[in-house]
């Protein structure tokens, strides 16, 4: 609250995104992307609108219902690489897999493929804090994609990696893409930006043009 009105990061929002779109949402700091990622993304709730993701209506559903949507169809890039410090690298990328009740063996072979197709084999018993920056991000990508989400957010991919490997990760999101996979990712980066078919500007929690 500020001087007793309520305080909006983000003001008369109007977005329609269609499946399999390749979003790019930018603006500077501060003007509400990741905001409004994490709303579409179900971790926070906007207190007024609607929302609705593959027709359900998001805004009216319980804590647990917006949960199950969440585990069974998005996966998300976090700037800050949100992994558990208690769990290896396997661990962690496996994690969303459980969630999911995909039975171990299965499990197994996910993960494998994933860390072969990330080439961090040698990394998968290490433990967070015993990577890099990069290398923790790109773990984070991985956790993201192993439970083939129809939706992946990603909050500054790239930004924690080296050009060479933000570009292969760019390369990597347009080919999920042109599987299907609808992408809404947030970027300062207009290198980054073009990869999608289009880009939102965000100005003080407002759209800019759609």
């Amino acid at each position: 609250m500020v001087g007793g009105k309520p305080n909006f990061i983000l003001k008369d929002v109007h977005l329609h995104i269609k499946e399999g779109e390749f979003v790019s949402i930018m603006g500077p700091s501060g003007s509400g992307k990741s905001s409004l990622l994490n709303v579409i993304g179900m971790l926070d709730d906007a207190s007024e609108g609607e929302y609705f993701f593959l027709d359900q209506p998001v805004h009216t559903l319980k804590e647990k219902q917006r949960s199950q949507l969440y585990k069974q169809y998005i996966g998300f890039v976090f700037q800050a690489y949100h992994l558990i410090d208690e769990l290896t690298v396997y661990e962690n990328i496996e994690t969303p897999l459980i969630y999911q009740n995909i039975k171990g063996s299965e499990r197994q072979a996910m993960v494998a493929d994933i860390l072969d197709r990330f080439q961090i084999v040698g990394k998968k018993d290490l433990f967070p804090t015993q990577l890099s920056g990069g290398q923790q991000q790109l773990v984070g990508i991985a956790r993201a994609l192993i439970g083939k989400p129809k939706l992946l957010l990603a909050d500054e991919p790239t930004g924690n990696l080296n050009s060479r490997q933000g570009e292969e990760i760019m390369e990597l999101f347009k080919q999920l893409n042109n599987e299907g996979v609808t992408i809404i990712q947030v970027t300062h980066s207009e290198k980054n930006a073009a990869y999608g078919s289009r880009i939102i500007n965000l100005l003080d929690g407002r759209i800019e043009n759609n």
